[in-house]
């Protein structure tokens, strides 16, 4: 398998397929690169070269017990991007993989970068502080790491079942492929990695991270996410970014690149050509 090492040691498995433009995929928790299938599989068609890593403790990378935080993510995605030498690339991020790109960007840069999309993306900050009234109780967060640490098995299973693809809602027909393979990739990763990846998509503000990136950013949400509510998040990253689109899925659920694949990927298409 193709992997690199980070600095602190760290195997990360990546895919690099395609020759083009590069557009690398970040993913959302507990998932790996396989999430992404539909839009390797469409823009590789499309003549870009698409590449994708699994988070550290995530899916085929190293399953180690420490630096699962935004810093780490955004200098591993760092060390993804140095090793392939990627130029001009677009950074798409669904969920917490918006943050990591958020965070990539503002940390390191953008002279590697053409363009960003968050995809139900967890910026600006989704816990309830006195600066975010609008977030979700902490309490929230705590019952997940709960569920992760003594029944994460089970709740791999409920989660995409209901919430995650709208599968609770009336007239939606549950997919049992869609929500075996969620749970095969969220059960691949570390117990400890999804744990602490709680805290780090929950609790880290991204407001100053959205402020300084200046290049093109498309912000994708679907209305009735009930993972990361709409009203606090993608309104207020595509405000807080330099040069934001919102685009609004009426109806559209948190995993919308999945169940929606077909209008996600040629919104995004449509974007990359703009």
């Amino acid at each position: 398998m193709p992997t690199i090492t980070t600095t602190d040691g760290v195997e990360i498995y990546y895919k690099d397929w395609g020759s083009g433009q590069p557009i690398v995929f970040s993913h959302g928790w507990p998932l790996s690169s396989d999430d992404w299938d539909a839009q390797l599989m469409f823009f590789l068609q499309h003549g870009f070269r698409v590449v994708a890593h699994d988070r550290r403790g995530h899916g085929r990378s190293e399953q180690v017990a420490g630096g699962h935080d935004m810093d780490h993510y955004a200098d591993d995605l760092l060390a993804v991007v140095e090793h392939l030498d990627l130029k001009d690339a677009i950074h798409v991020g669904h969920s917490t993989g918006g943050g990591e790109v958020a965070h990539y960007i503002a940390r390191h840069g953008e002279s590697r970068v053409a363009k960003a999309v968050l995809i139900s993306a967890v910026p600006p900050i989704m816990v309830k502080t006195e600066a975010n009234p609008g977030g979700l109780p902490k309490e929230v967060f705590d019952g997940i790491q709960e569920q992760v640490a003594t029944n994460r098995s089970s709740f791999y299973r409920e989660l995409p079942s209901t919430a995650f693809y709208g599968y609770n809602r009336d007239g939606v027909e549950p997919n049992d492929a869609i929500i075996g393979n969620w749970w095969r990739q969220g059960m691949m990763g570390g117990a400890k990695a999804h744990y602490d990846g709680v805290v780090a998509f929950s609790q880290t503000d991204f407001t100053e991270d959205l402020k300084k990136i200046s290049v093109p950013v498309l912000v994708m949400h679907g209305d009735d996410d009930q993972v990361v509510p709409y009203a606090d998040s993608g309104p207020l990253s595509a405000e807080l970014v330099q040069n934001g689109t919102l685009k609004t899925y009426a109806g559209f659920p948190h995993g919308m690149p999945t169940t929606e694949a077909a209008t996600i990927n040629a919104d995004l298409l449509a974007f990359i050509q703009s």
